[in-house]
């Protein structure tokens, strides 16, 4: 049979989603969680594949088993066996037509960005940090130059794997919560740093570095290496992941600070 699982992470003390050789994988801890319910080896098989110190509020995971279990069992069997920041939230039965990344139709992250002139204390590691007033209305103007279907060469990595540049950004919208900027993209796939290199400008943007129309002539470059750094990863948050309806599965969380 084949379940599917929603859970969240902190990406704290992990090397990314995939499984490493040195087990610093959220897959590592997860994997022999289930394996230890099932009782037989288990491979699980994500939505989306998150880098070192990026955290998922919403993470959707499938595996095949022969095991017969309840479907509490899922959750809170192997929560048990799940080290602290990772935490299964909900379980499910799918058909065998179910692929947790393949069937996802649309991904989305989250971006809180601490926009003040004193680093955070309380939230390291959990949140992005910027020192100088940023613009949010400037971020915007900015951000609308990506929405639609383009090639996003410009804020790829060079170690990305995808077979193709070209995405469709179908949300890009910066929100100001005091000093908070939360920062959300959805598209039906994301390229390998895609949204932490879309930060960067942005940032740069904000600040009065560049001007709104950057963005686009960053955009129709294709080339990376003029764009801005690539922006540190605390901050970012898998947050949303769509499928056909006919699987009837949750696309967010609502148990998460920053919702």
């Amino acid at each position: 049979m084949r379940i599917v699982l929603g859970l969240e992470y902190c990406g704290v003390g992990f090397c990314g989603w995939q499984s490493q050789p040195q087990g610093c994988g959220v897959q590592n801890a997860l994997e022999a969680a289930v394996s230890a319910i099932a009782g037989e080896r288990t491979v699980v098989t994500a939505a989306g594949r998150t880098d070192t110190g990026v955290h998922a509020a919403f993470q959707v995971t499938h595996f095949d088993t022969s095991a017969q279990r309840p479907i509490t069992a899922w959750v809170r069997g192997v929560n048990s066996h799940l080290p602290p920041g990772v935490a299964v939230l909900w379980a499910r039965e799918v058909g065998e037509d179910f692929h947790a990344r393949f069937a996802a139709t649309q991904r989305g992250y989250r971006y809180v960005l601490l926009n003040h002139p004193v680093r955070p204390g309380l939230n390291h590691g959990l949140i992005g940090w910027h020192h100088r007033p940023l613009d949010a209305d400037a971020m915007n103007r900015a951000a609308a130059h990506l929405i639609g279907r383009h090639d996003f060469s410009a804020f790829r990595a060079a170690e990305c794997q995808a077979r193709s540049p070209v995405k469709e950004l179908r949300l890009a919208q910066i929100e100001r919560r005091g000093d908070y900027l939360l920062c959300d993209f959805r598209a039906d796939g994301f390229l390998h740093h895609m949204v932490r290199n879309l930060m960067g400008c942005l940032v740069h943007i904000g600040a009065g570095m560049q001007s709104p129309e950057w963005m686009h002539e960053i955009l129709q470059s294709r080339d990376r290496t003029l764009a801005a750094p690539t922006f540190d990863a605390a901050g970012l948050y898998l947050t949303h992941i769509r499928y056909p309806a006919h699987f009837a599965l949750p696309e967010s969380s609502e148990r998460w600070l920053f919702a």
